[in-house]
């Protein structure tokens, strides 16, 4: 079966409806469950708004990285130069780019979060915020790297295309995986 959907190689909107529906319907119910997660963690949400602005913010982060490794790696199985293997120079390439900017993006994210938490009167400090959101954040970005992956070689192998099923996926389960994290992390730290 090709990359494109359908055997003889067209690319095809009914194929693409028929694969995505569904997936977007089981998605959609995962992420009614990562609600149920954050509801649990309500009180202390309200009581530490430094904590309340990292929830969009590390979710959306980990989600935009994953659909950037996602891209990526579809372009190299397309150009047919992506290979499954810790060796692969492209993947170790990838996954150190995603450390990278994860690193930058979570610190000055944890930064601006305590100085908009102590605007908004919390009473977390520097230190607390800006290790919730570095912890979370490399634990996130290491998700993302397994997830992204995962999600395009076992695309390709089931015969969809990545460039339409891989980014659903892995936003999605980075939203879920990302408050759990963030949370437990938080329970860690506090």
């Amino acid at each position: 079966m090709s990359i494109g959907g359908d055997v003889d190689g067209e690319w095809s909107v009914w194929r693409m409806v028929r694969t995505m529906v569904p997936l977007l319907a089981g998605l959609s119910l995962l992420q009614m469950a990562s609600g149920t997660v954050l509801e649990t963690f309500e009180a202390t949400l309200l009581t530490q708004p430094s904590l309340l602005v990292l929830v969009p913010v590390q979710i959306g982060t980990a989600g935009n990285l994953a659909s950037i490794m996602c891209s990526r790696l579809s372009t190299q199985l397309h150009l047919g130069t992506f290979e499954l293997s810790p060796s692969n120079p492209a993947i170790r390439a990838n996954t150190v780019a995603v450390f990278g900017l994860a690193a930058t993006v979570f610190g000055i994210v944890g930064i601006a979060a305590w100085a908009i938490g102590r605007v908004l009167g919390g009473s977390l400090g520097l230190v607390e915020v800006l290790t919730i959101s570095l912890v979370s954040g490399m634990l996130l970005a290491l998700v993302v790297v397994v997830l992204s992956v995962v999600s395009v070689t076992a695309s390709y192998r089931l015969g969809y295309n990545p460039d339409d099923t891989t980014i659903p996926v892995v936003t999605n389960l980075c939203d879920i995986t990302g408050v759990l994290i963030l949370f437990g992390v938080v329970v860690a730290v506090l």
